[in-house]
């Protein structure tokens, strides 16, 4: 019993690794990655209008992807520290 949890503990945490990015045609039938809409704007743009309109048409995973990268572009990397003011703010 002892040997068996660690086991299916490694288990686990190997079934919940980082899964690869897929890929998934539009509607215009070229596939969209999180990558592709970075270095394309206006593509992304064009998508999030689309996924207002029509969601259903164009699939809950694109319309993801879109929200995904539009996050990504408002938020940054996440890697800028948080720097406070050096004085308080007086109200």
């Amino acid at each position: 019993m002892k040997k068996i949890i660690p086991f299916l503990l490694a288990a686990m945490l190997v079934a919940c690794g980082k899964s690869e990015p897929t890929a998934t045609p539009s509607a215009s039938g070229q596939t969209e990655t999180v990558e592709s809409l970075v270095a394309n704007p206006e593509r992304l743009k064009d998508l999030r209008q689309r996924c207002k309109t029509d969601r259903a048409r164009l699939g809950d995973e694109l319309c993801n992807r879109v929200a995904e990268e539009t996050n990504r572009r408002f938020l940054g990397d996440g890697k800028a520290p948080y720097t406070p003011p050096k004085e308080r703010p007086k109200f």
